[in-house]
């Protein structure tokens, strides 16, 4: 599975922005989709994933209530929707799938990543 992160920009504190994560290869299948993020001087951090079965969601909860995620299946495409963004959301947002099985917040979990996205926010 080659997966492609989109969507990243330069925005101000406050404003919304959408990345997307798109499959190409081969589908997504039962796999979880994930997004992480890493900035500069800091590791990999979890930042929301969603299972295929159920769609069930997990989130960081420094953006619980702020970011949403969600995926469709039938466009091989997941989402990640960034509201309110914070200064120190700034950093580079990679998308992630796999089996995710006991470590659904966990880079551990996911077999595939796509090349990130860069996400800055100014105050």
């Amino acid at each position: 599975v080659q997966l492609q992160a989109s969507g990243g920009g330069s925005v101000q504190a406050g404003d919304s922005l959408r990345l997307s994560c798109t499959a190409s290869g081969r589908t997504f299948g039962t796999y979880a989709v994930a997004w992480f993020r890493q900035a500069p001087g800091k590791e990999r951090e979890f930042v929301a994933a969603i299972t295929w079965y159920r769609g069930s969601t997990y989130y960081a909860d420094s953006v619980k209530g702020r970011f949403t995620i969600s995926r469709d299946n039938a466009k091989n495409t997941g989402f990640l929707q960034m509201n309110n963004l914070k200064p120190e959301d700034t950093a580079l947002y990679y998308c992630a799938a796999g089996d995710a099985r006991g470590n659904i917040d966990n880079t551990r979990g996911y077999e595939y990543w796509g090349q990130g996205t860069l996400v800055t926010v100014s105050s």
